[in-house]
């Protein structure tokens, strides 16, 4: 028999994808509504099972580097490029209210500076703003 899934309300869940809501917010919810403590990670396995588009978006322009160290997963500037990512793939309408003006402000920032990402696995921070220069055509410098 299989064990009793901890999902109590399947609609529920779905307007919270829809909404953006990350893994973590869900997870304080659910220990609010229900008294109840779970893992962020839960809700990513219940979303690859049903087969709902997973929440990164993967573009190789934005982050060109192939594999990223575990250390470096959850960095600002990967995220922001992940964030980016998706609103290029599913529009403005996909980001919450907080990622849209994160998202708004960077670009703006990134725009000032004339900056892009460039990633080095071999350092602690991983992820570093560097000069653009010719070569660079998006917002990440190709390796």
């Amino acid at each position: 028999m299989a064990p009793k899934s901890k999902i109590r309300d399947e609609a529920e869940l779905l307007r919270w994808f829809d909404a953006g809501m990350t893994y973590k917010w869900m997870a304080e919810q659910y220990l609010a509504q229900y008294n109840e403590k779970v893992s962020p990670s839960l809700f990513a396995s219940y979303r690859s099972r049903k087969g709902l588009e997973p929440r990164l978006v993967k573009d190789p322009e934005l982050v060109p580097w192939g594999s990223i160290q575990e250390r470096h997963w959850w960095k600002a500037p990967l995220t922001l490029l992940r964030i980016e990512a998706r609103r290029r793939r599913k529009g403005a309408d996909a980001l919450t209210g907080d990622e849209a003006d994160r998202n708004a402000r960077w670009l703006k920032w990134m725009a000032e500076n004339n900056a892009v990402v460039y990633y080095d696995p071999d350092t602690e921070e991983g992820f570093h703003y560097v000069p653009r220069t010719e070569q660079d055509t998006d917002l990440a410098r190709k390796p």
